[in-house]
């Protein structure tokens, strides 16, 4: 059954870690400044058809990005990558392949280093991935690189400092723990205000 797209929808595949907060806030105010919408998995509920309403959250989204940056064999336990990333790629993959024509989902990879996509998932060759350098100025400009079209984009110095707000009020208004559902949202919500002012 076909999903109704909103069309500044954009889902937001990233690791839920400590280390990488900084580039979780630069996704947010980056697609905030351009007038994007970020969604994310925290949206769903705990439930048992959690994996459909995924697949629905991607489908109902006409972008995608996917950071594969963090995907590597864990410290401690069987030492296995987490392969929930990967996994929500191939569902957005799935969702473009199955749509097709100029509305079809399309999705963008994301990667820290150049080269180390194409080690671990040689399946999605002919789809370069954005490098970010693992920085928050490196995320903000594949932002400008993955959607060149968009009208009256920001320029970086602008999303730069669009950034900075968010991760001050982050800073100051939010707890230890910001992969929360309601943080996710109090963040999305304070990014547009912030592109507002």
């Amino acid at each position: 059954m076909p999903v109704a797209k909103r069309p500044a929808d954009v889902f937001l595949n990233i690791p839920f870690a400590d280390s990488h907060e900084f580039l979780y806030l630069a996704l947010i105010a980056g697609l905030a400044a351009l007038r994007l919408n970020p969604r994310c998995v925290l949206e769903i509920p705990p439930q048992q058809s959690r994996l459909q309403r995924l697949y629905q959250l991607i489908a109902s989204c006409p972008y995608s990005i996917h950071d594969l940056s963090h995907v590597r064999l864990s410290s401690t336990g069987h030492r296995v990558p987490r392969f929930n990333m990967p996994f929500e790629l191939g569902i957005a993959v799935a969702v473009a392949l199955a749509e097709q024509g100029p509305k079809a989902h399309q999705f963008r990879i994301l990667e820290a280093r150049q080269y180390r996509l194409q080690q671990s998932l040689s399946d999605v060759l002919g789809w370069d991935p954005y490098i970010h350098r693992a920085c928050a100025d490196g995320v903000l400009e594949a932002l400008l690189d993955a959607f060149p079209n968009l009208p009256e984009a920001p320029d970086l110095t602008e999303l730069r400092g669009l950034f900075k707000d968010l991760r001050r009020f982050r800073n100051e208004r939010l707890g230890t723990n910001i992969y929360t559902p309601r943080a996710f949202s109090t963040l999305v919500v304070a990014a547009r205000k912030l592109v507002e002012a």
